[in-house]
């Protein structure tokens, strides 16, 4: 199975995409691990955010550019 980045997947799919249990995938919800969007009594979860979970390094990696970047301009704003 591949998890489309834009794709919106109910808890259901998500925990056969990562293959844990249910009671995982709602610890991970519950902690904030996984950000999740609350439809109705249901939880609705981005591929991107599963695909972040399967490769936190690739994500950490995009953050500390994005800082990087935001840093700089707020040192020329200030100045």
């Amino acid at each position: 199975m591949e998890i489309r980045p834009n794709e919106v997947y109910t808890t259901q799919e998500a925990r056969q995409l990562l293959k844990v249990s249910p009671s995982t995938v709602t610890r991970l919800i519950k902690k904030g691990i996984i950000r999740t969007a609350k439809v109705g009594k249901q939880y609705r979860i981005l591929g991107k955010e599963l695909l972040r979970i399967l490769s936190p390094t690739l994500e950490d990696g995009v953050g500390k550019v994005y800082n990087k970047g935001r840093s700089w301009l707020h040192q020329d704003i200030d100045k």
